[in-house]
C-alpha cells in the first residue's frame, strides 16, 4: 500500500478536483491510502461526499488563497495564528492581484503572476505549507493537478511526484492564447522563484510549466484536441471525469418535458471574492442566458456546482430550473446542448457524451478550451465583451440565442461530439492513468 496525497491548486472550483477524484477512486480500489488537500468550500464537500479524507493545513493563509477568506477579514485569524507575522501582507498581496486580473492570461506564468508568484514571501510561505503537511502526513506520493507549490515540495523532500496536467501547461506548448504571439512584456515568475528554489538545493527553472512535470507526466484529453510536440514526455489519458455513484438525476429534472430541447446551464463559480476584481467571475453566463433564453420554447437547467446563485437574478423565468449541483455525465446525457464557461472538465463531459456546447468563456484557459472544440465542429463561443471602464462583462443576447438555435438545429454538431468523445474513450481515462501511475511507481 502506498500513502498518496492528491494535491490542485487551491481554489474554490471543482474542475480540478473533478479530474483528480477518478484517478484516486481507481487507486483507492487497489488498496492504497489516498488523502487529499484543498481548502476550497464546494471542494471540500465533494471530497467529503466521495468518502475521501481531506487534510488540511493549519495556517489561515491556505484558506485565505482559496477564496474562503477575505482580507477583510483575515484580522481574526492573525489573532489565532499570530506565528504568521507576514499574514496580513500577504493578504494584501492577494487582493492587489486579483484586482488587477485580466481574462487575457497568456500561459501558465502569467496566471500564476497573477495569483502572487512574483513575491518570494508568498511563494515561499505556500511551500512551507505543503512541505510540512507532506511531512507530517507520511506521503509518499504526490499526485498534483496544478498546484507548482505541491510541487517544488515534493522535488524539495525527494519522493515521487506525479502530474496530471493540461496540454496548455506544458512548457512546451503555446500556453492559452496559441492563436497570436505572446507581447515581449510578460511578467516572468520564474526568476522569483528560483531564489526560493535555491535555499532548498533545487535547480532553476525556466517556466512554471517546468515545475508541472513530474517524475511521470500524464496530459488529459487527445492528441488532435490536446496537441503537443512529439518530443513533449507524457503520456495522453484521455477524460477523467467524475460522477457519484449511483449518479441518477432528481425525478424534477429527468421528467422535464422532451416535446421541447432541454439546455443544461453550468456556471461553476458566479462570483469569486468581493472587491477582488472579476476577470474570472461567470456571472456573465447567468445575465446573458437569462435575457437570451428565458421564456423561449425550451427547458432550461441552471446550476452552479454548489457554490452560492446570485440573488439579484431571481426569481428565474418560467422554463428555467435551477439546481445547485447535478451529476455532469447523466445530466449532459439528458441535454440537447451544454452553455458553460468554458473550463476544461466541462468541455470533455460533453464530448464524453455526445452533447455540444455553447461556451462563453471566462478567461483565456477557457477561451483556448473552446476554440478548440468549435475547430472540431463540435459546438461553437462566444468571448464577453468589456465595458469602456474595463469592469462589467456582457454577452450579446441576441448572438447568444442564434447560436443556441443554431447548434440545437445542426446535427452535425452533435454529430462531431460523438466523434470526439470516442476517441477520448480509446486513451482508457482514469483506470489508464491509475495503471500508469502504479507501474511506474513499481521497483
Amino acid at each position: 500500500m502506498t500513502k498518496f496525497l492528491f494535491t490542485t491548486l487551491p481554489s474554490n472550483d471543482l474542475g480540478l478536483l473533478t479530474r483528480s477524484l477518478p484517478i484516486a477512486r481507481e487507486l483507492g480500489k487497489h488498496g492504497h491510502r489516498i488523502n487529499f488537500c484543498n481548502p476550497g468550500k464546494a471542494p471540500r464537500k465533494i471530497i467529503a461526499e466521495a468518502g475521501f479524507e481531506n487534510i488540511l493545513p493549519k495556517s489561515p493563509f491556505y484558506y485565505l488563497i482559496a477564496g474562503d477568506v477575505s482580507p477583510q477579514n483575515i484580522s481574526r485569524f492573525i489573532s489565532q495564528k499570530k506565528r504568521l507575522a507576514n499574514l496580513k501582507q500577504l493578504a494584501g498581496l492577494v487582493k492587489t492581484q486579483f484586482q488587477y486580473s485580466t481574462a487575457r492570461v497568456r500561459n501558465v506564468d502569467h496566471f500564476m503572476s497573477l495569483m502572487g508568484m512574483l513575491d518570494e514571501n508568498f511563494i515561499r510561505a505556500n511551500v512551507n505549507i505543503l512541505l510540512n503537511l507532506i511531512t507530517e502526513t507520511g506521503t509518499e506520493v504526490v499526485v498534483d493537478f496544478w498546484n507548482p507549490y505541491a510541487c517544488m515540495a515534493a522535488k524539495i523532500i525527494g519522493i515521487p511526484l506525479i502530474t496530471v496536467i493540461q496540454a496548455d501547461l506544458h512548457p512546451q506548448s503555446k500556453g492559452f492564447i496559441w492563436w497570436s504571439s505572446p507581447p515581449a512584456d510578460l511578467p516572468r515568475p520564474a526568476p522569483v522563484v528560483n531564489i526560493v528554489l535555491e535555499e532548498y538545493g533545487q535547480p532553476p527553472i525556466d517556466t512554471i510549466g517546468d515545475l508541472l512535470i513530474g517524475d511521470l507526466t500524464l496530459v488529459i484529453g487527445t492528441p488532435e484536441i490536446d496537441p503537443l510536440p512529439e518530443t513533449a514526455d507524457v503520456q495522453y489519458v484521455g477524460a477523467l471525469l467524475w460522477e457519484r455513484k449511483p449518479a441518477e438525476l432528481p425525478s424534477r429534472i429527468d421528467n422535464l418535458r422532451t416535446d421541447q430541447p432541454l439546455v443544461w446551464i453550468y456556471t461553476g463559480n458566479p462570483r469569486y471574492l468581493k472587491g477582488m476584481g472579476t476577470a474570472f467571475d461567470s456571472s456573465v453566463i447567468i445575465s446573458a442566458c437569462l435575457e437570451a433564453l428565458g421564456n423561449e420554447p425550451m427547458q432550461v437547467v441552471l446550476t452552479t456546482g454548489y457554490h452560492s446563485f446570485p440573488r439579484k437574478f431571481l426569481p428565474l423565468p418560467p422554463n428555467f430550473h435551477l439546481e445547485p449541483f447535478l451529476p455532469g455525465l447523466a445530466m449532459a446525457e439528458r441535454s440537447d446542448l451544454i452553455i458553460h464557461h468554458g473550463g476544461y472538465g466541462s468541455c470533455q463531459t460533453g464530448l464524453y457524451t455526445g452533447t455540444p456546447a455553447l461556451i462563453i468563456p471566462t478567461y483565456s484557459e477557457r477561451e483556448s478550451n473552446a476554440r478548440r472544440i468549435a475547430s472540431q465542429g463540435a459546438g461553437d463561443f462566444i468571448v464577453p465583451e468589456t465595458d469602456k471602464r474595463g469592469r462589467k462583462k456582457y454577452v450579446s443576447a441576441n448572438d447568444l440565442r442564434d447560436k443556441t438555435y443554431a447548434i440545437l438545429s445542426e446535427k452535425s454538431f452533435a454529430a462531431n461530439a460523438r466523434r470526439l468523445g470516442e476517441k477520448l474513450k480509446t486513451h482508457g481515462g482514469a483506470p489508464q492513468a491509475a495503471r500508469l501511475i502504479e507501474a511506474h511507481l513499481k521497483p
